[in-house]
């Protein structure tokens, strides 16, 4: 992989953790109207959480880091299948799952950056198929 990979991957794995550290009203703000699945948001969290790995043996996480990203990974996989159902806003709100995770994530970046509190990344606007 590129260093440009890399930095785009690190990026996103940055901001994701932002989002997951944030107070759950934040977050609740961030997700406004748009209606993301909670099995979504699982998948692509665990998945950076696996790509983190190859960016530690290149120098772009530290040890530390990889084991605070995979703490989240583990703790995202005992997620069953029950808890990936519906929206992510309501299992935001109902499922201590999330503060658990808001708890690692928030660990993460205050191990990375020095503290917790980070801006939360700009929404995505949702695909609509519209050019």
């Amino acid at each position: 992989m590129n260093h440009l990979g890399d930095e785009r991957l690190r990026s996103w794995t940055m901001r994701f953790m932002t989002l997951l550290a944030a107070d759950t009203q934040d977050q609740l703000a961030w997700l406004g109207k748009r209606e993301e699945e909670t099995k979504g948001v699982v998948e692509e969290v665990e998945l950076l959480c696996r790509v983190s790995e190859g960016l530690a043996e290149r120098g772009v996480f530290t040890p530390e880091d990889l084991h605070n990203l995979r703490a989240i990974g583990r703790r995202l996989g005992e997620i069953d299948a029950g808890g990936r159902v519906g929206l992510w806003d309501n299992a935001l709100a109902t499922d201590p799952v999330w503060d658990d995770i808001r708890s690692l994530a928030r660990q993460f970046l205050l191990t990375r950056l020095g503290d917790w509190r980070q801006p939360l990344p700009p929404p995505v606007r949702p695909h609509t198929g519209d050019r």
